[in-house]
């Protein structure tokens, strides 16, 4: 039976979730916030799950409109302050991932705050995806050991990596079938879920027949078993 040990998630429709009940998209990402507390809550709890990854902005994010870039950098920062005590109640480590020098001061130290403070912390591993893109982020790994005379190897450039973690379940919401530049290297043989459900309407019992499905999968990786 396989253990889904990193699950790695693309939050989509929050802003479709919103102009669907007549509302501004800020509210879709207000809701979004709310069901990424009950799924990091659900995973802490879940004993095979160590690591979840939330693909929370990304790279292409700032080409929409900036109104609502203002509110999601806000958002997050108010996210991260709220939430220190749950994380630290279920006993979640904190780890973003992601170019976080173009964010502001206030919330570059606010997210250096929350993983300085989580840091003890050896239940799950939270990571959100902040100005996250794979390509940037394979970019980033190859500029930081080109120096080196030797050749660049597979373990070399995953260990530059942001996330140096393989993921073994990768499931998107909001109905598209697309990795949208999100854990690309590290996805090679993740099992692939999507689900029409817009973000804000995902819930604990969504994910938990996501991963049932997911135990009964043959990976073969490749080979033949």
């Amino acid at each position: 039976m396989n253990r889904a040990k990193h699950i790695a998630i693309v939050m989509d429709g929050n802003g479709r979730w919103a102009e669907l009940q007549g509302k501004k998209r800020v509210k879709g990402h207000e809701a979004g916030a709310k069901v990424v507390k009950k799924v990091t809550t659900y995973c802490a709890n879940h004993e095979d799950i160590e690591r979840l990854t939330l693909y929370a902005f990304s790279t292409e994010n700032w080409k929409r409109p900036r109104l609502e870039v203002e509110f999601l950098m806000k958002l997050l920062e108010k996210y991260l302050r709220n939430e220190l005590p749950t994380y630290l109640e279920n006993n979640i480590r904190f780890e973003p991932i992601g170019d976080i020098r173009a964010f502001s001061k206030s919330l570059q130290r606010t997210i250096k705050d929350v993983k300085e403070k989580t840091a003890h912390c050896d239940g799950l591993v939270q990571s959100l995806a902040l100005n996250y893109g794979a390509h940037d982020e394979i970019l980033r790994a190859i500029n930081k050991i080109k120096t080196s005379s030797e050749n660049i190897t597979e373990a070399m450039l995953s260990n530059a990596l942001d996330c140096k973690h393989n993921v073994d379940l990768l499931i998107r919401t909001g109905g598209d079938h697309r990795l949208s530049n999100f854990l690309l290297w590290q996805s090679a043989y993740a099992e692939l879920f999507f689900c029409d459900t817009l973000w804000p309407d995902f819930e604990t019992k969504d994910l938990e027949q996501i991963i049932k499905k997911f135990t009964k999968i043959e990976r073969r990786f490749g080979g033949l078993k």
